[in-house]
């Protein structure tokens, strides 16, 4: 039986719009380094939305709120010869500084962190690096029109 592992992940848009993405390595299927945003794992008795304004403050120091979820994803993945589910709930928010604090990540969660970067909406599409989740160009593109989705929207896993 898989481990399941729910997360909240905030799409962060900064000055100019840029989106704030994390590259990390990934375990199977994919094997290889990829982007992501910030957020984790939500806790036991905690909200999507919760786990993503705590998640947002101990991985980027910004304190803020977010209403509901945007988007979805769910799908398995294998660690150390154990199979694990989940599902990622996606939030959105603007945030008025690109500053980033990093001094709340755990010590495992700084170990794998390979880098930070802020990114222009154009490049998520264009890059031919493994951004997750799969479509984040399109649907920051309808966030920042200010199309929100009246339901979170079902994104696909890969």
């Amino acid at each position: 039986m898989p481990i399941r592992r729910d997360t909240a992940r905030v799409i962060m848009a900064g000055p100019g719009d840029r989106v704030l993405l994390f590259l990390h390595p990934l375990p199977a299927p994919w094997s290889r380094r990829a982007w992501l945003l910030p957020g984790g794992g939500i806790d036991a008795g905690e909200t999507p939305a919760a786990a993503a304004v705590r998640e947002l403050r101990e991985e980027t120091g910004h304190e803020l709120t977010v209403g509901q979820a945007v988007a979805f994803d769910s799908g398995e993945w294998t660690a150390d010869g154990r199979r694990h589910t989940e599902v990622n709930w996606y939030f959105f928010a603007r945030v008025p500084t690109d500053r980033v604090d990093l001094s709340g990540l755990d010590p495992y969660e700084r170990r794998d962190l390979l880098d930070v970067r802020w990114w222009e909406p154009a490049e998520l599409g264009a890059t031919a690096e493994l951004v997750f989740p799969v479509g984040l160009a399109d649907l920051v593109a309808r966030l920042l029109r200010g199309d929100i989705p009246a339901e979170p929207l079902h994104l696909p896993w890969e």
